[in-house]
C-alpha cells in the first residue's frame, strides 16, 4: 500500500448485537471494532455461528445495531435505512427475477434509482462484460448454469456503482474448480472497480486467496485481523492456529526465555519458540507447529526431534506423515512430493525431524 495514507471505508466501533431481552436474551456479537479500507477487500471468516453474517447485515442495514456504532465514510450509518446506504449485497441465493433477461436483471437496480434507458442498457452491458457474459444478456437466468448466475448476480450488484459490495457466501453453492475459478475473478473484479469488498465464508483457503486483510472470528468475538501471511504465519491464539489450516498443537513448560525466543521441551528435547504476547518461565502454555514447518534429516541423530513413522498418507502434491516422538506424542509432517527431493520413508522407521527458523510459535491463552 506504499506508506500513502488510506480512507477507512467501514468503521466499527465497539458494536455488539443481542437476539432477545431478558433470560430469553441471546449474545451473537460482543464488542466488535475494526476498520475496513477503501479499496479493500476484506474477509470476514470463522465457522458457522460465530457471528459473521450478522455483522454484515448489520453493514447491510438488513439488522439493528444493539450498541456501538457504525460508519460509512465518515458518516454513521447504524440509523439509516438500508435503501438509503451506498452499499449492495451478494447472497448465498442469487435472487435472480426469472421472468426478466439477464440484462433486464442487471438494470432492475438503476430503474429504481431513476435512471434513463440509455443509461440503464449502457451500464448493464458494461457490467456483463465485466463479468464476462457479454453475450448472454438476452438469455434467462434458468437457462445460465450456476456460475453464470453468480456472476449476473455480482454485475447487478455492481451496476449501481456501490461503495461498498458485501458478499455473504456467494461461492458455496458452486462446484470446487468453478469456486476456485471464481475466487480469482472476483479478487480481480475488486481490483478493476475499485470498490470495497467485505466477503463472508467459513472456507479458509477462500480467505487466504483472495484477501487484503483477514478478521477471524470465532462466538461473537474477534481472534485476529491481519493479512493472509500474518493470520498464517502468526496466529495470536489455539482458535485461530487451528481453524486456519493444519497445525500441530502441543501444551509446554517454558524452561527458559532467551530475547523473543522461549524454550520448549516438547519430544523429550528443548526446541525455540517465537512467543506471542508476553511468556513466564515455568508456566504451561500451547505451541503451534505447521506441518510443512518440519522437514526430514539425512539420519535420525542430526534432527531436533527424533520419533517413528506411524503412518503415511498421499495427497498428490504432498505427503502426510504422522510421527510418534520419543515421548508418545504424535506429530503430523507433511512434505511436497517433488521427485528430485522426494522423501522415501516408510511406516516403522526411525526418523530425526529439522523445525524450520521460527516454525514453532508460542500461543495466547
Amino acid at each position: 500500500m506504499g506508506g500513502k495514507i488510506q480512507t477507512t471505508a467501514i468503521k466499527i466501533e465497539n458494536v455488539k448485537k443481542q437476539f432477545g431481552i431478558g433470560e430469553n436474551a441471546v449474545t451473537a456479537l460482543t464488542g466488535i471494532t475494526i476498520d475496513i479500507l477503501d479499496n479493500e477487500f476484506f474477509t470476514l471468516l470463522g465457522p458457522s455461528g460465530c457471528g459473521k453474517t450478522t455483522l454484515l447485515r448489520m453493514i447491510a442495514g438488513l439488522e439493528s445495531v444493539t450498541a456501538g456504532t457504525i460508519f460509512l465514510y465518515g458518516q454513521e450509518i447504524k440509523d439509516l435505512s438500508a435503501n438509503k446506504r451506498p452499499i449492495n449485497t451478494v447472497f448465498q441465493q442469487y435472487a435472480l427475477f426469472p421472468h426478466m433477461t439477464v440484462l433486464q436483471n442487471i438494470g432492475f437496480g438503476l430503474k429504481m434509482l431513476g435512471k434513463s434507458k440509455s443509461e440503464i442498457i449502457d451500464r448493464s452491458e458494461k457490467m456483463l462484460e465485466l463479468v464476462q457474459l457479454g453475450q448472454f444478456g438476452d438469455r434467462r437466468p434458468s437457462q445460465l448454469s450456476g456460475g453464470q448466475q453468480q456472476r449476473v448476480a455480482l454485475a447487478r450488484a455492481l451496476a449501481p456503482s456501490p461503495k461498498v459490495l458485501l458478499l455473504d457466501e456467494p461461492l458455496s453453492a458452486l462446484d470446487l474448480k468453478l469456486r476456485q475459478a471464481m475466487r480469482v475473478e472476483l479478487k480481480q473484479i475488486q481490483e478493476e472497480t475499485g470498490i470495497t469488498f467485505v466477503f463472508v465464508t467459513h472456507d479458509q483457503e477462500e480467505a487466504l486467496t483472495m484477501s487484503d486483510r483477514i478478521a477471524v472470528m470465532s462466538n461473537g468475538e474477534l481472534q485476529q485481523i491481519g493479512s493472509a501471511q500474518e493470520i498464517y504465519e502468526q496466529p495470536r491464539n489455539q482458535f485461530v492456529a487451528g481453524f486456519i489450516g493444519e497445525t500441530n498443537l502441543f501444551d509446554v513448560i517454558i524452561e527458559d526465555i532467551q530475547e523473543d525466543q522461549a524454550i520448549c521441551r516438547i519430544g523429550g528435547t528443548c526446541i525455540s519458540c517465537t512467543v506471542t504476547g508476553s511468556a513466564v518461565k515455568g508456566s504451561t502454555r500451547q505451541i503451534s507447529i505447521r506441518p510443512e514447518r518440519l522437514s526430514f534429516t539425512s539420519s535420525p541423530e542430526d534432527g531436533h526431534i527424533t520419533g517413528v513413522i506411524e503412518r503415511l498418507t498421499y495427497l498428490g502434491t504432498d505427503t502426510q506423515y504422522l510421527v510418534q516422538l520419543d515421548d508418545g506424542t504424535i506429530i503430523t509432517v507433511r512434505s511436497q512430493n517433488a521427485h528430485e527431493s522426494g522423501v522415501n520413508v516408510q511406516p516403522g522407521e526411525r526418523i530425526g525431524l529439522e523445525l524450520g527458523k521460527g516454525g514453532a510459535r508460542l500461543l495466547m491463552n
